[in-house]
């Protein structure tokens, strides 16, 4: 079994900054990532309000740039390693991933979040032959066709923009009268003659043909008909669920199942800590993530030196 002071599951921003912060203290840090290290920034086209960077980059080239830095001061990277299970054994941790078990002395969850589905009919059914979570992953199949993005936040309206660059017409359905995003994407929204906006709406069904999506019903907020707006493809981008299922039966939840934390980062359990999407933190931004993910670090590692003190 392997020995770890810093065991960090996820490897998006924020579990790339602990892991950074903790190797660099010396620390053996392991971080375990369900996929390739960069996490959910990787599927983004460009960020653009990352300190540092006054002309953006690609969300896949600041994920790979994170987790070259932190591997550079030596942490470590099992990827495409789910960890199945957290299990306390006195003040240790024991976890269980892809039939591995790995002990480690402090966990810093950075598990993120998915995106939410709408829950309705021909969701399911059509998901991957017209319906979508990630502009970033299939904007391009949709070459001078009519797509449709549900949602009025700033990834929402992000990706709605992203589209333009492929799609004949983007329709933006919002079920407010007024965007929520950010102002400055607004205007980036409102001056582009190929998005069309759907106010006081939302999606009732995704209908197909042929087996791919031929078009949405939409109902009305505020008591106008349905209507049915035929298009290719429907990107949904309405929130997100916290990947928390892991320590649901260890540290305090919200009502939404976003892990409790205080500002250092610590969860109720002690020797379990949390950053990122997954925490019930309220502002969900790159930065912010890999500020979380310092300050985590920063308590475990305090944390380990205490129990080395009390030894």
């Amino acid at each position: 079994m392997e020995f770890i002071d810093i065991a960090i599951i996820g490897g998006g921003p924020a579990g790339l900054t602990a892991a950074l912060y903790a190797a660099r203290a010396r620390a053996k840090t392991v971080v375990f990532e369900s996929a390739l290290p960069g996490g959910q920034i990787v599927t983004t086209d460009w960020v653009e309000n990352y300190p540092g960077f006054p002309d953006g980059l690609s969300g896949a080239e600041l994920g790979d740039l994170m987790h070259k830095q932190a591997e550079r001061f030596g942490a470590e990277f099992r990827t495409f390693a789910s960890v199945e299970k957290i299990e306390p054994l006195d003040l240790d941790f024991k976890l269980v991933a892809d039939d591995e078990e790995f002990m480690a002395r402090t966990v810093i969850l950075a598990t993120g979040a998915v995106p939410k589905k709408l829950g309705v009919p021909g969701e399911a059914e059509f998901t991957g032959r017209g319906v979508s979570w990630c502009a970033t992953c299939d904007g391009a199949l949709f070459r001078d066709k009519i797509v449709a993005v549900i949602g009025g936040g700033d990834a929402a309206i992000e990706e709605a923009i992203f589209l333009t660059k492929f799609a004949s017409r983007v329709h933006i359905v919002h079920r407010r009268d007024e965007l929520r995003a950010t102002k400055c994407i607004q205007e980036r929204c409102f001056d582009n003659d190929k998005i069309e906006m759907q106010w006081s709406r939302v999606v009732k069904e995704v209908k197909g043909e042929n087996g791919k999506v031929s078009g949405i019903v939409l109902a009305s907020t505020s008591g106008e008909p349905d209507l049915l707006l035929p298009l290719d493809g429907v990107f949904i981008f309405v929130g997100v669920d916290a990947k928390s299922e892991l320590v649901t039966d260890l540290c305090d939840l919200d009502e939404r199942g976003f892990v409790k934390i205080d500002h250092n980062g610590l969860t109720s359990y002690p020797g379990i800590y949390a950053a990122g999407d997954v925490t019930d933190s309220e502002l969900k931004q790159v930065v912010t993530a890999a500020a979380k993910g310092a300050s985590a670090a920063f308590e475990a590692l305090r944390y380990l030196d205490s129990r080395l003190c009390s030894i």
